[in-house]
């Protein structure tokens, strides 16, 4: 396989052993049998998420106490009045490696992987961060890096009591008026795909909240697509805008008279 140096000039990589080079005919073939086993996967991962729903929930009985831009905080707080709550260990903190100007590498990446989180905050979902570095210390890390998530101080045990102590992970919480359950965890490799909106609402008790879900009995549910909007134009309880279920609804049907090949 032959490729560009530095310098534009044609060089080779002999230890590089790259697949054939195939006629179109042939490349399409090869994707369509991989699709067989990508759409495998992706139930295979819907039917995962589904049995997440059902893990048990644990009560958390402790008080613990957050510092952040406002001041003292509690983990009931931290929900900001919705059902369910994300929150990622990030290490910033003195001695970790990058301190005072940057929050840990790996950490950081994930930071700069979170989708806007008002499509979070629209399905009933808060995501914060939490580290153990003073809050004047984090607004200055979020306003060089660009971070526009909830950062919270951690004050007490809560880190070494969920988990992460010792290395990042995300815990979830569900609220039930003043009573707050853990009900996931996840780190390492599990954490490290986090950052998208899909990927945290599938780790959540709720899920995505849409029809096509197999979640227990009573969950809520919306029609899917039909509450997506732009982030700077979420209004709390309105209805779907008529011209976007107009649109969806096109879509859909489009999606439906496909070949059962095409779909996932």
């Amino acid at each position: 396989m032959t490729r560009l140096t530095d310098d534009g000039q044609k060089g080779t990589q002999p230890d590089m052993h790259t697949p054939p080079v195939v006629s179109p005919q042939a490349w399409e073939t090869a994707l369509q049998q991989l699709l067989v086993k990508e759409k495998d996967l992706t139930r295979a991962r819907d039917a995962l998420a589904a049995e997440r729903r059902r893990m048990p929930w644990m009560a958390v009985e402790t008080a613990y106490g957050f510092e952040g831009p406002a001041g003292r905080e509690s983990l009931l707080d931290l929900f900001d009045g919705r059902r369910q709550l994300i929150v990622y260990r990030a290490f910033f903190e003195p001695g970790v490696f990058g301190w005072p100007d940057h929050a840990c590498r790996g950490c950081s990446m994930v930071a700069d992987q979170v989708a806007h989180v008002a499509h979070l905050n629209a399905r009933d979902t808060t995501l914060v961060f939490a580290s153990r570095a003073p809050q004047s210390d984090i607004a200055r890390l979020k306003a060089r890096m660009g971070w526009e998530m909830p950062w919270y101080t951690l004050t007490d045990s809560f880190d070494a009591d969920f988990g992460v102590d010792e290395w990042h992970g995300t815990n979830v919480f569900y609220r039930d008026g003043d009573r707050v359950f853990r009900t996931y965890f996840v780190n390492n490799r599990g954490d490290e795909q986090m950052g998208s909106t899909w990927n945290y609402l599938d780790i959540t008790p709720l899920g995505r909240q849409e029809v096509w879900e197999d979640s227990p009995e009573g969950y809520p549910k919306t029609p899917t697509y039909k509450w997506w909007n732009w982030h700077d134009s979420y209004v709390a309880n309105a209805m779907p805008d008529e011209k976007w279920v107009e649109v969806s609804n096109a879509g859909e049907a489009v999606f439906r008279n496909q070949p059962a090949s095409a779909k996932p």
